[in-house]
């Protein structure tokens, strides 16, 4: 491939990437409506389009055309720089994550993935730590008590519970042998051998070797209760509680500075989610059928499902769980998830040692 021909599927793959992801968080938006609304017996956005699919489109107008206000006596550069860092670090990490294997268009062949790093968790949760800095900086430079407040709600929870997130991956890490993403998809590859042909013909044949059937599960479930803390979403949405804060970090932004703030927000959900396929679930991988074109697609469709799961769970926790106390989210970060964190890892890299 030369050198020209390689920028420009770059390019191409950069702005597919980000249409699709920019895409998905205006119509997880609607989603979580609709979700959320039919399960408190409510029709959801039904007016704009047929189910409301143009509500996101509307919604999208009405950001852009609001009136843009600067509230006196804040910080300008600051605030108005908070919420592009919030929307630019979100937006940013989806460029290590890999979506599936590679595709074949003419005589290109080319990895569903905008760049492979050797590094590429770190490089996700690198970026996406970073993303506590649009927070913190939007609740101090808008000269607001409420703000303020939501803004060190936000860096305390975000500063704890990365700590957990960050322990539950080690024994993926310990298990696959890799930073890389493909890598760790790639360790999840086939299914269970025991050396017993019934077993391995009747039972493991259908139990594949994904890392939340190889001891993860604990793992999973710290990685999935520290994700939605990094978030901020219910039960976990403290930075901008509004029976307390008003609206919490973003009490004084309106028009399109304000939208940026649940963009960031959406994005790193789909982020989320797709890493939680990628570490725990197998990534795309899955039963492959039909003729060979249609195989080349499938692994993509199976992690966009995987995904889409996720995504549902998201909602599906905040239509059910009501809110924590701030006491009881940092209690249960620092004396729950983080000695289980710490113990799963102990035990982890015991089973290993001994295997080895």
């Amino acid at each position: 491939m030369s050198i020209l021909t390689f920028i420009l599927v770059s390019v191409v793959k950069i702005a597919l990437v980000l249409f699709v992801l920019l895409t998905a968080v205006a119509y997880t938006v609607w989603l979580e409506r609709k979700v959320v609304g039919h399960m408190q017996n409510r029709w959801g956005p039904t007016r704009v389009g047929p189910f409301g699919l143009l509500q996101p489109a509307a919604d999208g107008i009405k950001f852009l055309f609001k009136e843009d206000l600067t509230p006196p006596h804040v910080n300008r550069p600051l605030y108005i720089a908070a919420p592009i860092i919030a929307v630019i670090f979100a937006l940013t990490s989806i460029a290590v994550i890999p979506f599936g294997n590679s595709v074949t268009i003419g005589r290109i062949q080319t990895p569903l993935q905008i760049t492979d790093v050797n590094i590429g968790l770190l490089v996700v949760l690198g970026i996406t730590s970073l993303g506590v800095y649009g927070v913190a900086l939007s609740g101090w430079s808008s000269n607001n008590k409420y703000s303020l407040l939501g803004g060190l709600r936000a860096s305390a929870q975000m500063v704890s519970y990365e700590i957990a997130l960050g322990l539950s991956l080690i024994g993926v890490l310990i298990l696959a042998g890799t930073f890389s993403l493909r890598g760790i998809v790639d360790a999840q590859a086939g299914h269970f051998v025991s050396g017993i042909a019934f077993l391995d013909h009747y039972v493991l044949r259908f139990v594949p070797r994904w890392f939340f059937f190889r001891g993860q599960f604990v793992a999973f479930f710290i990685y999935l209760t520290a994700a939605y803390a990094e978030t901020n979403r219910i039960p976990f949405d403290l930075p901008e509680a509004e029976t307390e804060l008003v609206a919490g970090y973003h009490t004084e932004y309106s028009a399109m500075k304000f939208a940026m703030f649940f963009m960031a927000e959406y994005a790193n959900m789909i982020t989320v989610a797709c890493l939680a396929s990628l570490l725990f679930w197998g990534g795309w991988r899955g039963p492959l059928f039909g003729p060979e074109w249609f195989q080349e697609i499938l692994p993509l469709l199976w992690f966009v499902l995987r995904v889409f799961v996720f995504i549902f769970v998201y909602i599906w926790v905040r239509g059910t769980l009501p809110r924590f106390r701030y006491d009881q989210l940092m209690a249960f970060g620092w004396k729950f998830l983080l000695p289980l964190a710490i113990l799963n890892l102990v035990v982890t890299a015991l089973v290993v040692a001994l295997r080895a």
